[in-house]
């Protein structure tokens, strides 16, 4: 299982260990202690392929970025929804925690916080809560807290302080946008919507670059995704090329140009008109006062897809022109690990 890893120098404490989990929709991330009083967060895709073996006939997986690689056309994401849907995929996601947490030694004995996603769907976040309070880890204690509440800890700073404060959180994931402000940790007016998505644009990236190359090339979702993450930037986006093999042989190579500019340029705009014309407003409607005072403080953007460089500033700059008021908008370091981190920082508070 190949992870990304990043480390960062957090005091850590004697006895169970504390765990941050987001078991995500494209990417599942581990807050963990790094043994050295710090705390590092491990990162891989949430899929798994099984095939069999050559020499017994069993059936064995692959787990994460090596089941995508080599299994390209059976490899299977289990919560392409956000959560685990039914038995099937309970089933790849509980198979696929396990195999994870084995990978990084995280031991029985600790306190697990994870993040959920604001969805309607009660009977998905029932099977992931078993899906994590099932496994081996979280012998202490098992928690969850809102997405959009971890993630948005780290984008406040140090330690806890976002628990104490009034503020708007905004989570730009691959499945949905969720938008919520909280008040001293409680929610209020929580917003999901399943139109605005980083997944949404990985399926305009495919029609976009089908269409910029007059028909000629056609690439999957996967593909798509990659060149989001390894080229997408609002500001200083560049061109780029990539090679295709013909059925009949030979290849071909061809520019990318506006099929990745556009679909991230049409998202923000999305992005902005659900957040202040269909999220706000409601939130202004039930708590005025605390509305008043969440915007007043930096609005919190995390998720992967504010970690299209450019994009944070971008939206920050439209929605203060939608709102005709200044508006500003901070990320975490890493907005796509954020959710983990700021649940392994609860997990360490409960400790």
């Amino acid at each position: 299982m190949s992870d990304d890893d990043e480390s960062t120098d957090i005091n850590g404490t004697d006895g169970p260990e504390a765990v941050g989990v987001k078991l995500g929709s494209t990417r599942t991330v581990l807050d963990l202690p790094d043994g050295r009083g710090g705390r590092e967060r491990h990162s891989t895709l949430t899929c798994l392929a099984t095939y069999e073996d050559a020499i017994t006939g069993d059936e064995k997986a692959l787990f994460g970025h090596e089941a995508a690689i080599e299994y390209p056309d059976t490899v299977r994401f289990m919560l392409r929804s956000g959560l685990p849907e039914d038995d099937e995929s309970v089933a790849d996601a509980e198979r696929f925690f396990e195999a994870l947490v084995d990978a990084h030694d995280v031991p029985e004995d600790s306190a697990v916080v994870y993040a959920v996603p604001t969805i309607d769907n009660e009977a998905g976040v029932e099977n992931l809560r078993s899906v994590i309070e099932g496994s081996s880890i979280g012998e202490v204690e098992t928690r969850s807290y809102p997405e959009s509440l971890c993630g948005a800890i780290p984008a406040y700073g140090d330690d806890l302080a976002a628990i104490d404060e009034v503020f708007v959180s905004i989570n730009m994931g691959s499945t949905t946008l969720e938008a919520c402000a909280y008040r001293r940790g409680e929610q209020l007016s929580p917003f999901s919507t399943g139109s605005v998505t980083g997944n949404e644009v990985d399926r305009r990236i495919v029609a976009a670059v089908e269409e910029e190359s007059q028909g000629r090339v056609h690439i999957d979702r996967t593909t798509a995704r990659e060149y989001k993450e390894e080229h997408a930037d609002v500001y200083d986006f560049e061109p780029f090329t990539d090679v295709i093999q013909q059925p009949g042989g030979g290849s071909h190579e061809f520019t990318v140009d506006r099929g990745v500019r556009e679909p991230v340029d049409r998202y923000i705009d999305e992005a902005v008109d659900v957040v202040a014309n269909e999220f706000l407003p409601e939130l202004a409607n039930d708590h005025m006062k605390p509305y008043q005072l969440a915007l007043g403080r930096p609005v919190a953007a995390t998720g992967g897809m504010a970690c299209i460089p450019g994009l944070t500033e971008e939206f920050e700059e439209r929605l203060s022109a939608e709102l005709d008021r200044d508006v500003e908008v901070v990320s975490p370091d890493d907005p796509a690990t954020a959710a983990a981190e700021g649940a392994g920082r609860i997990a360490e508070r409960l400790i």
